[in-house]
């Protein structure tokens, strides 16, 4: 995430977008952030929530730091493999809404890139990532414009940042200002599962403003002036589905959930991503590519 917060949703902006417009979203929304002249839209308990998953008790935050290595490890290999099939191999790595550092220790781990450093709003995550020597630098990052000179990193990450913020354009237009080609990941969620009552209070819990889809996040990467160069999907793996099972049964059900939409999304991928969601990775490009 990006931005610095701002109690001001009566000012300034337009509402959320139309029902079937590209990214429409889950509201009400009653806190903003600023990146410089951008205005995004974020869902009230947004705050408290990343509060609490770096100052939460220890057995907690430990769970949680659990949890986003996991979720690294898939998070990184997209990106990798991206880059790879682009034929790009980047000396530099920024990841913007970097958390405690978890993706760039990963792709640290994997031997990707000679250097990595991340921007991030939460204090705490901040210093988390601040203490990890696999990351070169950690900055705290205030909401403005980047705080780095135009094509100062050879590659961006926005991971999980997109789905957050009311106008992710603007947003993948400023890093791209500063990297030369940038990896985007979302969770795709307009689909039949992701509107259940349930899931649509947790993700607006958690901040999601967006409920995007395949061709939502290609018009959005237009609407930056870039390209997508390359894209994959993740049904995600097994180990993901069962983190949060605590006994036989849940594991059984997470097990056979995992078996079902794996399987769904290997043989019909567009009937898949209409009913459950599935994370979606793309490379962005300028429409006239610079060497990395």
């Amino acid at each position: 995430m990006v931005g610095a917060w701002r109690k001001d949703a009566a000012r300034g902006w337009r509402g959320p977008p139309e029902a079937g417009e590209p990214g429409a979203s889950l509201f009400p929304v009653r806190l903003l952030l600023t990146v410089g002249t951008i205005i995004v839209a974020v869902a009230d308990p947004l705050a408290s929530f990343y509060e609490k998953a770096y100052t939460s008790d220890a057995h907690s935050a430990l769970r949680g730091e659990r949890w986003r290595a996991l979720s690294a490890e898939g998070k990184a290999a997209h990106a990798i493999a991206l880059c790879r099939k682009a034929g790009l191999v980047p000396e530099s790595v920024l990841e913007v809404g970097c958390g405690d550092g978890a993706i760039l220790c990963e792709l640290h781990r994997r031997g990707f890139a000679e250097r990595l450093e991340g921007l991030e709003i939460a204090p705490q995550a901040v210093a988390i990532a601040r203490e990890r020597p696999e990351i070169d630098a950690v900055e705290l990052y205030d909401g403005e414009r980047l705080p780095h000179s135009d094509g100062s990193f050879a590659l961006g990450i926005l991971s999980h940042v997109l789905e957050h913020v009311h106008d992710p354009a603007a947003l993948l237009a400023e890093v791209a200002r500063v990297c030369q080609a940038v990896v985007v990941e979302v969770p795709l969620e307009a689909n039949l599962s992701a509107r259940r009552r349930g899931k649509r209070e947790r993700a607006t819990e958690v901040g999601h403003v967006q409920r995007l889809s395949r061709p939502a996040m290609r018009a959005i990467v237009a609407e930056a002036g870039l390209r997508v160069a390359g894209e994959l999907e993740d049904p995600l793996p097994l180990a993901v589905h069962r983190f949060f099972a605590r006994t036989s049964a849940a594991r059984a059900k997470a097990s056979v959930k995992w078996g079902v939409r794996a399987g769904l999304h290997a043989l019909a991928p567009g009937a898949a991503k209409r009913v459950f969601t599935v994370h979606y990775a793309c490379l962005c490009l300028p429409l006239e590519s610079r060497a990395l």
